[in-house]
């Protein structure tokens, strides 16, 4: 029987929609930081061959959220607080360079894609959904750097909103609440419809600073 549009998988697609998989259990913390992973399981779970699997599996190693252990296994990354600071650091380099990009481009149709990712945020809250209010966060930021038109800005940011996602799953009691979260995206998405570049950017790092202060209490991103 032939169906259109559906053909055989192969090895390579197959070991990367395994990655897609185990990236999303990751960022969401049904397998918390420091879980092993154990082949024969999760080979039964995708009824999958372990070649794929651990194709897979070696590339969330190469994106570092899984660690090796020799003679032990596979295990998922840990985050310290200097990790988190890490992570930020590195968004703040990554989401300065696309506002630069989104400044000299279309303006209002960003601000409206991102205003679009506050609407989630807060209808999330009304439903009382922390993933999803966490969901739509990195969504109004994913938004923000794939308007900068890079790619590989794009390609640098998605190891860094996974390891994120991990934060805000694992620390989420110790997060702002939900309004100040809606209007420091707010502010952020008037400066950029408005044209201030100076103010997005200047907003923009007080949002980092205040998460990272929030999420690794005694840890800041300056100095």
């Amino acid at each position: 029987m032939d169906i259109a549009g559906i053909e055989p998988v192969d090895r390579e697609s197959t070991a990367g929609i395994i990655a897609d998989r185990l990236r999303e259990v990751i960022m969401n913390g049904s397998l918390p930081p420091g879980t092993q992973l154990g082949e024969a399981e999760l080979a039964r779970r995708f009824n999958v061959s372990r070649g794929p699997l651990r194709e897979a599996m070696q590339r969330l190693v190469s994106e570092g959220l899984l660690r090796s252990e020799r003679y032990r296994g596979l295990f998922v990354i840990d985050l310290e607080p200097g990790d988190v600071r890490d992570i930020y650091t590195a968004r703040t380099a990554i989401e300065r360079a696309a506002v630069i990009e989104v400044m000299n481009g279309d303006r209002e149709r960003t601000a409206a894609l991102l205003d679009e990712a506050v609407s989630a945020m807060v209808a999330a809250a009304e439903d009382d959904d922390p993933t999803a209010l966490s969901d739509a966060d990195l969504r109004f930021h994913e938004v923000l750097i794939g308007a900068s038109g890079s790619r590989r800005l794009a390609r640098m940011a998605r190891v860094l909103l996974t390891e994120t996602r991990m934060c805000l799953s694992l620390l989420q009691t110790t997060y702002q609440r939900v309004d100040e979260r809606v209007v420091e995206h707010r502010r952020i998405t008037k400066a950029i419809r408005d044209g201030d570049t100076e103010a997005v950017l200047a907003l923009l790092e007080d949002h980092m600073e205040d998460a990272v202060g929030r999420l690794a209490p005694g840890t800041t991103l300056r100095g």
